[in-house]
């Protein structure tokens, strides 16, 4: 029950960081409205690095639906768990998506622009190509599971010291890949969240373009992390 638990906390707290740094950055009213990009992309690596000190421990701390099918694929996790898993993660994304909602209903409220407050749910490409946004999904999914595979196969790092790891891996995805989609390289960061928008009672919002966060936010993020550990199982070491 505890591992559970530890990720629908833990997803929970990755959102309220992330998608609240979102809403900090861009709502109207908001104290640092306007602090630009950098700050996003910082904090939603604290987003996943503060839970990740936390849960550890008690359930690997994944909060990651495509990350928990890439490591039971590889062997490294059971498939017992992976359906409690990701529905832990998704309910947490939700919970979370709410919870910011509530923290920023003024501000939402102050905002006019409808793809402003989607964007502080869920991702979209600055350029509309599904494929290509597709790809670009892959390939940041890619890169952080076959990076956190490679941080586990050296061996003497410290305990605590992979998190901070993980944490310069998210912020190097999206600082260089991160305008192209918003990087959700998580299908729970995105789906639940873009389920909160669809059923809460946001002032002016518009619909939540399932047609883009049905395909790409959740397909192109598994399919990178099942690649990712199919490659690294057939390298040489």
């Amino acid at each position: 029950m505890l591992p559970y638990l530890a990720e629908f906390i833990g997803t929970m707290l990755l959102i309220i960081l992330g998608c609240g740094v979102v809403a900090n950055v861009n709502l109207e009213r908001s104290g640092m409205k306007g602090a630009g990009s950098i700050q996003i992309t910082i904090a939603w690596g604290l987003a996943v690095l503060i839970p990740a000190f936390i849960f550890g421990e008690a359930s690997g701390a994944s909060f990651n639906p495509a990350l928990t099918l890439a490591l039971a694929f590889d062997g490294s996790f059971p498939w017992s768990q992976v359906a409690g898993y990701i529905a832990a993660q998704v309910a947490g994304a939700f919970v979370g998506g709410c919870i910011v909602y509530l923290l920023f209903k003024k501000h939402f409220d102050a905002t006019p622009d409808p793809d402003t407050k989607l964007g502080v749910f869920a991702t979209g490409p600055s350029v509309s190509n599904l494929w290509l946004n597709f790809f670009s999904e892959f390939v940041g999914t890619f890169i952080l599971v076959f990076a956190i595979k490679g941080i586990g196969n050296v061996s003497g790092i410290p305990a605590g010291l992979d998190k901070l790891f993980v944490f310069g891996i998210i912020v190097a995805i999206g600082m260089s890949l991160g305008g192209l989609t918003g990087y959700a390289i998580n299908p729970a960061r995105d789906l639940g969240p873009r389920l909160a928008h669809a059923v809460l009672p946001i002032k002016g919002k518009r619909d939540s373009n399932w047609k883009y966060g049905l395909l790409v936010p959740i397909f192109g993020p598994i399919l990178g992390a099942l690649s990712a550990v199919a490659l690294f199982a057939v390298l040489p070491w």
